[in-house]
């Protein structure tokens, strides 16, 4: 990070430009030497306004902290739309700057939920300026309100394509353009239905979810049918104990090694948006079959590794959470998990056979921990009655590194 003695200053503008900025805004504006921005937020600016107006380069990371050294020791303000650091460029400044001031202007999101009537505090909010749009699958639930905040003109025809594949044909979704402009304009209906033609690319797009579609519960223990897959697959209720056991928390970096469909790591992601997780499968095949899992699940940020461990292991960034749900058999494995954790990181294995349960068995008597036996019977026709079918059991071994 670099320090500006000059002062740095980032400013929230809205769509009714130089006429909505309060007195603190319009002066740091009219105090500074350079401003920098989109072209469409320097073109909001009056002409008494003096300071040489930079508009942002493409791409803009790369080019960042260059701009912010050319600029050393002028006074600096930086055009943001609405609230900076509300997914703004305050939070992308923040990287390389260790001190600025902020003058945050309402963001679309306030300004949508004032429109609406919309407790905000009772809605989810989810940016799609830079994320896919599959990370709305998690989301969608029955009588749930989202607001979304889109890339560009075609992102409502995106939101409305896949409420309507989930079975959410129903719900309403409004586009609301330009918010706090002269020509700002509101418009929805059913996402199967919904008129979406020239929609303005300055838009936040407000979901009311239905009721009808598939329900897909944030807890850990998805239907099995939710998954595709080769039969490679932690099942339902096993799923739901090892997740309890992984003990998923904010932020945390989970490696799934021998990750078969990606169940584990998918519904450790699903657990909280900012638990991360690194699937690691030998197999091509299962790989791509673990990347479309992800999507189709709300998870499309799932790093997979093809590779086999320990190998595949070497150079991840280091977890603070380990599964090894296949591979406990092979010489190098274990020992490679443990050693890439810190002190307080977890590690977790599952067993099915018994050659794997005796390794799981020795490692429990050289490192303690806890070791737990899951037997699951399912009903299933038996002839004109039903009877109780056993699934394989499985050992679950967990233990803390000091």
């Amino acid at each position: 990070m670099t320090d500006n003695p000059a002062g740095l200053t980032v400013v929230g503008i809205g769509a009714d430009g130089w006429p909505g900025l309060a007195g603190t805004a319009t002066a740091a504006l009219t105090a500074a030497d350079v401003i920098l921005g989109s072209d469409r937020q320097l073109a909001l600016l009056p002409t008494e306004v003096a300071a040489e107006r930079v508009p942002w380069p493409t791409p803009l990371l790369p080019a960042l902290p260059g701009l912010l050294e050319r600029h050393r020791g002028r006074r600096i303000a930086v055009l943001a739309s609405g609230d900076p650091m509300f997914h703004g460029i305050g939070a992308t400044l923040r990287r390389y700057v260790d001190r600025f001031d902020v003058i945050p202007h309402p963001s679309s999101v306030s300004l949508a939920a004032a429109r609406l009537g919309w407790p905000l505090a009772e809605v989810d909010v989810l940016s799609l300026v830079t994320a896919p749009v599959e990370e709305l699958h998690p989301l969608i639930h029955p009588g749930r309100r989202i607001l979304v905040l889109g890339r560009d003109a075609g992102t409502p025809a995106l939101v409305a394509e896949l409420l309507t594949a989930r079975g959410y044909a129903g719900s309403t979704v409004t586009v609301l353009s330009r918010l706090g402009g002269e020509d700002e304009t509101i418009r929805g209906g059913p996402a199967a239905t919904v008129d979406l033609a020239g929609v303005d690319p300055l838009h936040v797009i407000a979901i009311e979810c239905g009721r009808g579609g598939a329900r897909r519960p944030l807890t850990p223990g998805l239907p099995d049918d939710a998954y595709d897959s080769d039969g490679q697959l932690t099942k339902r209720e096993v799923r739901a104990v090892t997740l309890a056991v992984l003990g998923p928390q904010p932020g945390e970096l989970l490696w799934d090694v021998g990750a078969g469909s990606g169940s584990i790591a998918i519904e450790w992601m699903r657990s909280h948006r900012a638990c991360r997780a690194i699937a690691v499968e030998s197999s091509p095949e299962r790989a791509a079959r673990v990347e479309a899992n992800a999507g189709a699940l709300g998870v499309p940020r799932l790093r997979v590794v093809v590779g086999r461990a320990p190998g595949a292991l070497a150079g991840l960034p280091a977890p603070d959470v380990v599964f090894i749900g296949g591979g406990v058999t092979r010489d190098g494995v274990v020992e490679a998990a443990w050693e890439a954790l810190p002190a307080g990181g977890r590690l977790v294995a599952n067993a099915v056979t018994l050659e794997s349960e005796a390794v799981l068995a020795g490692w429990y008597g050289k490192l303690g921990g806890e070791l737990t036996r899951v037997a699951v019977q399912r009903a299933s026709p038996v002839g004109g009655f039903t009877g109780w079918r056993a699934m394989m059991p499985v050992t679950i071994w967990a233990t803390v590194k000091p």
